[in-house]
């Protein structure tokens, strides 16, 4: 009987009852293709790969990393609270030991949410990793944690929660955002001002292979996790980098995500994105599971695959070690940078537009941080969308100094209430959320 290497949990949520639309990708048979591949290989007949049921996650969950717009209900169905309630389920048994790895099999996916939530983006309501990270971090004292996203897709929403928190590092491998949504995660993208440098992205050019992605993975992904020193490992395991997928223009093979995984070694992966549903999903998934629990997966392949045909070109060979060089350059230099940033007064305000591409929502924010050498700082976010008046978010983050808990409490108690729809106070120190302004 196959012993797997490294105790691995699984869950799976298909979410029935949630769907871009009948015939969209983003439906309930990404999963469903998945689950009968995983019985018909007899995946959970190997004796260390076991299954767990998702848990729901509760408000207070889903309120330590977001501000929804006007409540959690009117952005998230009872699939969100699931879905994030699998990844939370992988995450406590990986810390309670009960397995040494696990891997949150799930949908609605969640990478595109920000930290301000009016609707959907990418397919995504709420970020399910982010929500896991922050129940972990309360419920074990979690610090140090690293985030390293595999989606063909920048994860613009995770980058957005954690762009100012400097204990938790974000690494985004994705397709260059000149040629795919959203159009973000650029190599200068490196975190706000209290966190420079803990922001890394990857942006690989369209047809990367197997090649390209291992490259990356050994020679920049690997070298910085070993100096960031990471509690944890989480793994947002998109799979559209698949040469089949349908919305994506990446060549990487099921054999190149499970050596992925590998060299990552993550400790829990939660999905992401993945469109080519028959073709794709199922082997993907297997390939990831066996390299979790350390097992063989060097049969694995699917039965369209060509290498030759998919292998890179040398100009796509050399592109990504010049960009492997000035990543890790940036990383090296992270403390020089931030010195340099603070003499030259970086700004502690960001305005954004972003766009709600499946609710038709623009939103314009405006970010004010304040600017710290003790913590990740305090965090004052105006922003319009639906409504004709702003809402108020103020976030104090669980590690605040002294000054910054005052000056979230200030913005928050002396806001005026006739100018905001919702005034929202998200006090990581006390985990408590508040909310209140006249109507």
């Amino acid at each position: 009987m196959l012993q797997a290497k490294k105790k691995t949990g699984l869950v799976f949520f298909p979410a029935f009852d949630w769907a871009i639309s009948p015939t969209h990708p983003e439906r309930e048979e990404r999963l469903l293709y998945t689950q009968d591949q995983v019985f018909e290989e007899g995946l959970l007949d190997i004796d260390g790969i076991v299954e767990f049921k998702p848990d729901l996650v509760t408000i207070n969950d889903v309120q330590r990393v977001h501000f929804c717009v006007p409540d959690p209900w009117a952005v998230m169905t009872e699939s969100h609270f699931i879905s994030a309630g699998g990844a939370k389920t992988i995450g406590m048994a990986v810390m309670d030991g009960k397995v040494e790895r696990g891997f949150a099999l799930v949908r609605p996916p969640g990478h595109h949410a920000c930290r301000v939530v009016h609707g959907t983006r990418g397919f995504c309501n709420v970020n399910i990793e982010a929500i896991m990270i922050e129940y972990l971090r309360r419920a074990y004292g979690v610090e140090r944690v690293a985030i390293v996203d595999t989606d063909c897709h920048h994860g613009d929403g995770t980058q957005d929660i954690y762009w100012h928190d400097p204990h938790t590092l974000f690494i985004s491998m994705h397709q260059d955002g000149r040629t795919l949504y959203p159009g973000t995660g650029f190599v200068q993208e490196m975190g706000g001002p209290n966190a420079i440098g803990t922001t890394i992205n990857i942006p690989l050019p369209p047809h990367t292979s197997d090649e390209g992605y291992l490259y990356a993975t050994k020679e920049i992904v690997l070298p910085i996790l070993a100096d960031f020193k990471p509690q944890l490992i989480i793994n947002s395991a998109g799979q559209d980098n698949h040469y089949s997928d349908p919305i994506t223009n990446m060549n990487i093979s099921a054999q190149g995500y499970a050596a992925l995984t590998t060299l990552l070694q993550a400790d829990i992966a939660v999905l992401e994105g993945g469109y080519a549903i028959e073709g794709a999903l199922p082997y993907i998934n297997t390939g990831i599971i066996l390299a979790m629990a350390g097992l063989d997966y060097n049969r694995l392949r699917e039965p369209d695959f060509d290498a030759e045909r998919y292998r890179q070109s040398r100009d796509i060979t050399e592109h990504i070690e010049l960009l492997g060089e000035k990543v890790l350059k940036i990383w090296r230099q992270r403390e020089l940078l931030a010195e340099t940033a603070r003499a030259k007064s970086y700004p502690d305000q960001r305005n954004r537009h972003i766009y709600y591409d499946q609710d038709g929502i623009h939103e314009q924010q405006n970010e004010m941080i304040r600017i710290c050498d003790d913590c990740g700082g305090a965090l004052r976010i105006e922003s319009t969308a639906v409504r004709p008046k702003p809402i108020l978010a103020v976030h104090i983050p669980v590690n605040a100094c002294p000054a910054c808990l005052d000056q979230g409490h200030q913005w928050y108690e002396t806001a005026d209430r006739n100018k905001f729809a919702d005034i929202f106070l998200q006090d990581r120190t006390t985990d408590r959320y508040l909310s209140g302004a006249k109507k």
